[in-house]
């Protein structure tokens, strides 16, 4: 088999890590693979090449694509068609991985419709068996707007440049006590404006699928006005550029600016972020996200290649899913169809359930002040708990907010268990919680508490003393842990008989029910980041890195982080390091740099190995080299548990944070004790009972029984090792 690999549209980070998939993937199936220049126009003119393995080496935390993308008029005829047919088959090309948004898959799904017309045309000038053009598209877009995946290739990047602004306009906007307009990308979707405005804590946000009244101004005016009014004199103004009036004409971000002053009287900027939201080198999840696709697409044309005609390949609830193109590009316009027909609410259920509630959320929380008062009929104790993962500040901010909004009482524990120790709790203040969206660390504190079996009845004190009705712990397993001691004692202690709700918080990605941890997605950035670093570093030296990271016993960061930076190995506490591997990798080390290789990277959890430490493989890999290559190591420590959250984890505790808020007011007005704990599975928040996550766990190491997450080795191995058994010639190495 013979595949084209190919980008088209607008650029999106990330398309260069699944060039990159595509690519080696086929080579280990021994699959050829071809590039195609700049989009349908290299297409058109035959400009396509051979890729080989080493072509596509230290693309991966690159933006953009090294293939180029450009529009093609000449593609759009039926002529210019005919050509790409014709250059297609004169290399016995018969199958194309495309990555690109709904344009480009549609160019692609008529070209293969067209195929066989085209052969039949060109007659004896062309000399294949391809009777018909297999096509895998890819998801690639920032705008996120495309139907048969949760995320699209790009999209998350986009968004954390969007965030990372409305950070840095913040400060400004502090320091001058000036109200920003920001203009994101987002003609007929309003992802990237709805999920920044959620993460950057905006006072305000318009998206095209949001349908105003005529005086929609008005409604934003106060809003801004009574903001002010309760001490918070800098405000941001999310739009997308597809926003409109009610009669359908677009919102100009200049004209928000003018209508904020001329009513308000305030200072006003706008900030347009155009086309940086498309640069820059992609997030952590944008990398793993093009591999898995990248590497599914080529599985699929090898493994099913007479079922594969036309589909996109893309992911949903945490699976790799395919789509019909036809179906793909139908479905991902009928949005824009509703929005230019005036049918909002159509479009907003289009838009799938996370978003609307996304879309109700973000208008509970640019709410300048609580919609009930509070009673005094019990509160609810919030606390954060094991150590810091980045994110539950945010998740705080919501959890506090959605519960003082329904006037409920809410107190937070400092530090832990030791504010319920020492009957340390603090009233939590709606205007306080929200600048919390965005701080790293725990703004209540957080510890880790041994808590011994006297210690109960001092807790259950404090939750009398204080009429506690229920607990929302955001944390780690030690957390779940102790929480679970306190659920066994209830005939002790009826103190312990309220609703306890869990919410996953560990940059380990240990927990139970939950594919992801708040705090994951930061520290994994972070990790990427050093490595990215770490090669601009040393990138000319015959030099090995040990990178190691923190984890426990769960391997999450470890793999993830080698999948995402291009790493060769990736040492994790579920497999174990064996002394036969370490010597296979020091005979891995001599083959690379004798091939012409430069550099390589051994990402090591922190308890792969009891024995054999980073300090110890260092020393056998120095002492096996025997003076022909040099080796570092790397110890990262706690810098992955610092800085802003990423705009993941933000929206993560934003969706968790109002779930737990929700439940427990839920458990409150049924009289319930219920233990549950919350966790997002594929694209929904999922509630388990506590007893069903203690089941799911080994307890003595502190992870789930089965992590989803392990069936991603093979994939990381086979695209990192072309030495280690593949079969590969010379010539494609």
């Amino acid at each position: 088999m013979k595949i084209g690999v190919m980008t088209s549209g607008g650029d999106s980070p990330g398309m260069n890590p699944a060039i990159r998939a595509i690519v080696r993937r086929a080579l280990v199936r021994r699959v050829e693979v071809f590039g195609i220049e700049n989009g349908y126009e290299g297409l058109v003119s035959g400009a396509i090449r051979p890729l080989g393995w080493h072509d596509v080496g230290g693309i991966v935390s690159k933006g953009g694509t090294f293939l180029g993308t450009a529009r093609s008029d000449r593609f759009r005829t039926y002529e210019g068609r005919r050509e790409a047919v014709r250059n297609l088959a004169s290399k016995g090309i018969e199958a194309l991985v495309i990555v690109g948004g709904d344009g480009s898959l549609m160019g692609a799904h008529v070209l293969a419709n067209e195929w066989p017309e085209h052969l039949k045309a060109l007659g004896k000038e062309i000399s294949t068996e391809i009777s018909q053009l297999k096509v895998v598209g890819l998801p690639g877009s920032i705008d996120n707007d495309l139907f048969g995946t949760d995320m699209s290739i790009g999209a998350d990047t986009a968004l954390n440049h969007i965030v990372r602004a409305l950070d840095d306009l913040s400060s400004t906007a502090a320091s001058h006590q000036r109200t920003f307009v920001v203009e994101t990308m987002g003609r007929h979707c309003g992802y990237l404006a709805l999920m920044s405005g959620l993460a950057g804590g905006a006072s305000w946000v318009l998206i095209p699928e949001d349908e105003l009244d005529v005086r929609w101004h008005r409604k934003m005016i106060e809003a801004l006005e009574n903001a002010r009014s309760a001490g918070r004199p800098h405000q941001m103004v999310v739009v997308a550029e597809g926003a409109r009036h009610a009669d359908g004409l677009p919102i100009q971000s200049k004209e928000i600016c003018d209508i904020i002053h001329e009513k308000l009287g305030l200072d006003v900027r706008l900030t347009v972020l155009g086309h940086v939201q498309r640069g820059g080198s992609p997030t952590a999840f944008d990398r793993v996200l093009a591999t898995r696709l990248g590497t599914a697409s080529v599985d699929l044309l090898v493994e099913n290649s007479e079922e594969c005609t036309c589909h996109m390949i893309g992911l949903r609830e945490n699976r790799e899913v395919l789509t019909p193109l036809d179906e793909v590009v139908t479905k991902s316009r009928a949005v824009g169809e509703e929005i230019e027909n005036g049918n909002y609410t159509r479009a907003l259920e289009l838009r799938g359930e996370s978003f609307r509630k996304a879309f109700e959320l973000v208008k509970m929380l640019t709410r300048i002040t609580p919609a009930k008062e509070c009673t005094d009929e019990g509160a609810v104790l919030v606390l954060t708990g094991g150590a810091d993962a980045p994110g539950m500040n945010t998740a705080l901010s919501v959890v506090g907010r959605c519960l003082l909004n329904q006037g409920i009482r809410v107190l937070g524990s400092l530090n832990t268990f030791l504010g319920l120790l020492q009957n340390n709790l603090v009233g939590l203040d709606w205007h306080e919680m929200v600048g919390w969206m965005n701080r790293p660390g725990s703004e209540v504190g957080t510890a880790r508490v041994t808590i011994k079996d006297g210690d109960l009845s001092r807790i259950a004190d404090t939750l009398r003393k204080n009429n506690i009705s229920g607990i929302i712990a955001i944390g780690g397993w030690g957390v779940y842990h102790t929480l679970w001691r306190m659920i066994e004692q209830r005939d002790k202690y009826p103190e312990f008989k309220i609703p306890i709700v869990l919410v996953p918080a560990s940059i380990d990605n240990n927990l139970p029910m939950s594919d992801f941890s708040i705090g994951a997605d930061t520290a994994l950035n972070v990790i990427i980041e050093s490595i990215d670093k770490i090669r601009n570093t040393a990138s000319a030296n015959r030099r090995a890195f040990i990178v190691e990271v923190m984890g426990r016993n769960c391997g999450f960061l470890a793999l993830l982080s080698a999948m995402a930076s291009g790493a060769e190995r990736a040492y994790l506490p579920e497999n174990g390091i064996s002394l036969k591997e370490l010597v296979t990798d020091v005979e891995l080390i001599k083959t690379s740099f004798d091939c012409g290789k430069k550099m390589m990277i051994f990402v090591r959890n922190e308890a792969a190995s009891r024995h054999y430490t980073t300090d110890f493989i260092r020393r056998l890999f120095e002492a096996e080299g025997r003076g022909t290559f040099s080796v570092r190591t790397a110890i990262l420590g706690h810098v992955q548990r610092g800085g802003a959250p990423t705009a993941f984890d933000r929206i993560l505790a934003c969706r968790l944070g109002a779930q737990a808020a929700f439940s427990i007011i839920d458990f409150l007005g049924r009289g319930s004790d219920d233990a549950i704990v919350l966790g997002l599975k594929g694209r929904g928040v999922v509630v388990n009972h506590l007893d069903e996550a203690m089941k799911e766990m080994d307890i003595d190491l502190g992870r789930p029984k089965n992590e989803w997450f392990l069936k991603l080795c093979d994939i990381a191995d086979s695209l990192a090792l072309p030495f280690a058994g593949c079969g590969l010639p010379e010539e494609q190495l």
